[in-house]
């Protein structure tokens, strides 16, 4: 958010974990994050890294391990729920761990994104189902099971 006409990170630099995430998805994302090439200043999220299954993790682990060396200015930040902590990939990690707390108000992070998501021209784009032409939107409920 401190540089606001940088651009969100983009498909290749994001891996949302789940607890289905093949450690071929972990292994590719891996080497885009730390092997040297010319594509400049990216910054790689691995977000739930705490739900990756443990043979995963294992594996993950493993990889960064040998490939680590290749990089020395990788940029990697592993986000992970301060609930599961003791699971593989926060406990291998935990000597590089930062505890984060958003440091803006939600109001500036939602014209953050707002800035990000709208669409320029919204002629015949889907996204003039969400508000204010925006390519993305959140749908939610206070009751479970109501079809949203």
């Amino acid at each position: 958010m401190n540089s606001p006409n940088q651009p969100l990170p983009t498909f290749d630099e994001v891996l949302l974990c789940t607890p289905q995430t093949t450690a071929e998805q972990v292994e590719l994302f891996l080497r885009r994050c730390l092997t040297p090439c010319s594509g400049g200043e990216k910054i790689y999220t691995m977000l739930y890294a705490d739900e990756l299954s443990y043979d995963v993790s294992c594996r993950a682990e493993e990889l960064f391990q040998r490939l680590q060396h290749c990089n020395s200015t990788y940029r990697l930040v592993i986000l992970c729920n301060c609930e599961r902590e003791h699971s593989y990939i926060p406990s291998v990690f935990s000597h590089y761990k930062v505890h984060m707390i958003p440091q803006r108000p939600l109001a500036e992070i939602q014209r953050y994104l707002q800035h990000h998501y709208k669409v320029a021209r919204p002629s015949s784009s889907a996204a003039s189902v969400f508000k204010d032409n925006m390519c993305v939107g959140i749908v939610s409920s206070r009751k479970a099971g109501v079809g949203k």
